[in-house]
């Protein structure tokens, strides 16, 4: 996966998550989604490391914002 060998910047970690909440009509439901999304992630990987940046609910933002703001992703 894209973030999962890259470092990513906590700025632009708190960047994305304050773009995610204003692009959302249902914050309640974009947080069960995200936190769904990280839980089934923490499973599915098992070699998941420790480390502060790469953990699964960062991972599980990152991705959402992406996939709303440039669905064209997703069709390819």
């Amino acid at each position: 996966m894209y973030y999962e060998s890259k470092k990513i910047d906590l700025k632009n970690i708190t960047y994305k998550t304050e773009e995610l909440l204003e692009l959302a009509s249902n914050r309640y439901k974009i947080t069960i989604q995200i936190a769904n999304r990280a839980k089934r992630r923490k499973y599915e990987d098992v070699d998941i490391i420790d480390d502060p940046i790469n953990k699964p609910i960062v991972r599980a933002i990152l991705e959402i914002v992406d996939e709303i703001t440039e669905p064209e992703i997703i069709s390819d």
